[in-house]
Protein backbone atom coordinates (compact mmCIF):
# COMPACT_ATOMS: atom_id res chain seq x y z
CA UNK A 1 0.00 0.00 0.00
CA UNK A 2 2.74 2.52 0.65
CA UNK A 3 4.15 1.65 -2.31
CA UNK A 4 1.33 2.43 -4.19
CA UNK A 5 1.10 6.40 -2.33
CA UNK A 6 4.83 6.35 -2.74
CA UNK A 7 3.73 6.32 -6.59
CA UNK A 8 0.99 8.70 -6.37
CA UNK A 9 3.56 11.32 -4.23
CA UNK A 10 5.95 11.12 -7.32
CA UNK A 11 3.32 11.50 -9.77
CA UNK A 12 1.52 14.67 -8.17
CA UNK A 13 5.31 16.11 -8.06
CA UNK A 14 5.60 15.88 -11.53
CA UNK A 15 2.56 16.77 -12.56
CA UNK A 16 2.74 20.58 -10.88
CA UNK A 17 6.16 20.11 -11.86
CA UNK A 18 5.17 20.24 -15.29
CA UNK A 19 2.64 23.20 -15.30
CA UNK A 20 5.35 25.03 -13.36
CA UNK A 21 7.46 24.30 -16.32
CA UNK A 22 5.20 25.18 -19.13
CA UNK A 23 5.10 21.57 -20.37
CA UNK A 24 1.05 20.85 -21.01
CA UNK A 25 1.71 17.65 -22.54
CA UNK A 26 3.04 15.96 -19.56
CA UNK A 27 0.33 17.75 -17.14
CA UNK A 28 -2.24 16.19 -19.87
CA UNK A 29 -0.53 12.99 -20.08
CA UNK A 30 -1.24 12.45 -16.40
CA UNK A 31 -5.21 12.30 -16.86
CA UNK A 32 -6.99 9.53 -18.16
CA UNK A 33 -8.41 10.47 -21.47
CA UNK A 34 -12.39 10.26 -19.89
CA UNK A 35 -11.15 12.31 -16.49
CA UNK A 36 -12.69 15.09 -15.03
CA UNK A 37 -11.67 18.54 -13.98
CA UNK A 38 -14.02 20.63 -11.86
CA UNK A 39 -13.31 24.32 -10.59
CA UNK A 40 -15.62 25.52 -6.91
CA UNK A 41 -15.68 28.66 -9.36
CA UNK A 42 -17.87 27.99 -12.32
CA UNK A 43 -19.42 24.39 -10.95
CA UNK A 44 -18.37 22.79 -14.16
CA UNK A 45 -16.89 19.82 -15.52
CA UNK A 46 -14.34 19.94 -18.05
CA UNK A 47 -11.63 17.53 -20.23
CA UNK A 48 -8.25 17.22 -19.59
CA UNK A 49 -7.79 18.67 -23.48
CA UNK A 50 -9.67 21.89 -22.09
CA UNK A 51 -8.01 22.04 -19.49
CA UNK A 52 -4.42 22.04 -21.33
CA UNK A 53 -6.33 24.95 -23.49
CA UNK A 54 -6.50 27.24 -20.19
CA UNK A 55 -3.07 26.14 -18.91
CA UNK A 56 -1.31 27.07 -22.19
CA UNK A 57 -2.73 30.58 -21.74
CA UNK A 58 -1.97 30.75 -18.68
CA UNK A 59 1.94 29.50 -19.33
CA UNK A 60 1.44 32.58 -21.98
CA UNK A 61 0.27 34.96 -19.68
CA UNK A 62 2.18 34.19 -16.54
CA UNK A 63 6.30 33.89 -16.02
CA UNK A 64 7.99 32.81 -13.19
CA UNK A 65 5.61 30.22 -12.08
CA UNK A 66 6.02 28.56 -8.90
CA UNK A 67 3.41 25.94 -6.91
CA UNK A 68 4.61 27.79 -3.44
CA UNK A 69 4.17 25.93 -0.18
CA UNK A 70 3.14 22.69 -1.25
CA UNK A 71 1.22 20.53 1.44
CA UNK A 72 0.90 17.04 -0.69
CA UNK A 73 -0.95 14.39 1.10
CA UNK A 74 -1.46 10.77 -0.55
CA UNK A 75 -4.23 8.47 0.39
CA UNK A 76 -4.97 4.64 -1.31
CA UNK A 77 -6.32 6.07 -4.43
CA UNK A 78 -5.89 9.89 -4.47
CA UNK A 79 -4.19 12.70 -3.17
CA UNK A 80 -4.82 16.25 -1.54
CA UNK A 81 -2.56 19.24 -2.38
CA UNK A 82 -3.33 22.60 -0.54
CA UNK A 83 -0.51 25.21 -2.17
CA UNK A 84 -0.33 28.98 -3.67
CA UNK A 85 0.00 29.26 -7.24
CA UNK A 86 2.57 32.31 -7.45
CA UNK A 87 3.83 33.97 -10.90
CA UNK A 88 4.28 37.17 -12.25
CA UNK A 89 2.32 38.71 -14.97
CA UNK A 90 3.82 39.22 -18.91
CA UNK A 91 2.00 41.86 -19.45
CA UNK A 92 2.84 44.08 -16.53
CA UNK A 93 5.44 42.30 -14.59
CA UNK A 94 2.39 42.50 -12.12
CA UNK A 95 2.79 39.76 -9.33
CA UNK A 96 0.17 37.51 -8.58
CA UNK A 97 -0.92 34.64 -6.43
CA UNK A 98 -3.62 31.81 -5.85
CA UNK A 99 -4.17 30.28 -2.47
CA UNK A 100 -6.04 26.75 -3.53
CA UNK A 101 -6.69 23.43 -2.78
CA UNK A 102 -6.78 20.15 -5.43
CA UNK A 103 -8.39 16.86 -4.38
CA UNK A 104 -7.66 14.09 -7.10
CA UNK A 105 -8.71 10.64 -7.44
CA UNK A 106 -5.98 8.34 -8.83
CA UNK A 107 -6.59 5.32 -10.76
CA UNK A 108 -2.94 3.14 -12.14
CA UNK A 109 -1.02 5.94 -11.80
CA UNK A 110 -3.64 8.63 -14.01
CA UNK A 111 -5.66 11.22 -12.63
CA UNK A 112 -9.49 10.09 -13.09
CA UNK A 113 -11.03 13.25 -11.14
CA UNK A 114 -9.96 16.87 -10.08
CA UNK A 115 -11.18 19.02 -7.98
CA UNK A 116 -10.09 22.37 -7.68
CA UNK A 117 -11.27 25.11 -4.58
CA UNK A 118 -9.98 28.53 -5.04
CA UNK A 119 -10.87 32.24 -4.13
CA UNK A 120 -12.32 33.54 -7.50
CA UNK A 121 -11.00 36.97 -6.57
CA UNK A 122 -7.72 36.31 -6.87
CA UNK A 123 -8.00 34.74 -10.38
CA UNK A 124 -9.49 38.42 -11.64
CA UNK A 125 -5.28 39.22 -10.84
CA UNK A 126 -4.23 36.55 -12.98
CA UNK A 127 -6.81 37.28 -15.28
CA UNK A 128 -6.13 40.80 -15.65
CA UNK A 129 -4.47 41.07 -19.27
CA UNK A 130 -6.20 37.92 -20.75
CA UNK A 131 -7.74 39.63 -23.61
CA UNK A 132 -5.93 42.10 -24.22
Amino acid sequence: MMAEQDDIRAMAQRFFDAIEAGDIETMQGSFTPDAEIWHNTDELIVTPAQTAQTLTGMVARIKDREYAERQLTTFPGGFVQQHVLKGKRVHDDGAVRLPCAIICKVVDGKITRLDEYFDSAHVAEFRKFANA
